[in-house]
């Protein structure tokens, strides 16, 4: 992810359609990786969440990480790139139970509900996600354009353009699902509620406020 050209979008299927095609991996990552690599990715993981839990991110160094999964320095350099690429391939590990929660989960949340409903509880579900994992969020983000080519961000996008179409919200879907995003980014509500005390229960009602004006009610 420096200096490649970004990979393309994913798709998210249309009602009705299977829904195999919805990448919960990163789409930068090799569909199926040699065995080997991927006991050492999640060897690489894992020792990176016992980090972060006992130093926080910003003590989160490739050579810690090496050290506590008893590998080479080279290995994981190899294996994510940069200290950026370790912090977002754990944000990426952590990302997958919210993805399987919105894309295949019970209601409101998941597919079983009526996008209106579905859009209302996105905003709280992705709210809590990222407030408790907050440090490692803003520890992630070392370069403010690499972060709108991020898989996950992507597959959010594509969710909420999903739902506004089939909600028949009216506008461009796709610069909505931007402004929503924008109103919960993990940076605002880590200024919000850390800086400012705001509960966030305050930023789960204006998330519904603000989808109940775009058009879409329950």
């Amino acid at each position: 992810m420096t200096g490649s050209a970004t990979p393309p979008t994913p798709r998210l299927p249309e009602p009705g359609e299977a829904r195999t095609h919805l990448p919960l991996a990163p789409i930068d990552e090799p569909p199926q990786l040699r065995a080997d690599a991927a006991r050492n990715r999640t060897l690489l993981l894992d020792a990176a969440s016992r980090l972060l839990t006992g130093c926080g991110a910003a003590d989160l160094t490739m050579e810690s990480v090496a050290a506590a999964a008893g590998v080479g320095k080279g290995t994981v350099f190899r294996r994510f790139g940069d200290r950026a690429g370790l912090l977002l391939a754990l944000l990426d590990h952590r990302e997958k139970q919210l993805q399987a929660a919105f894309l295949s989960g019970p209601p409101p949340l998941g597919p079983d509900a009526p996008a209106a409903e579905r859009l209302h509880a996105f905003g709280p579900a992705v709210l809590r996600h990222e407030r408790d994992n907050h440090p490692l969020i803003l520890a992630s983000r070392t370069d403010p354009l690499r972060y709108y080519t991020v898989p996950a961000l992507r597959l959010r996008l594509n969710h909420l353009a999903m739902l506004l179409r089939q909600a028949k919200v009216p506008g461009d879907p796709e610069l909505l699902a931007h402004t929503l995003l924008a109103s919960i980014d993990a940076a605002l509500v880590h200024h919000l509620t850390i800086e400012r005390g705001m509960p966030v229960e305050r930023l789960e009602e204006a998330w519904h406020h603000l989808v109940t004006r775009l058009g879409a009610t329950v």
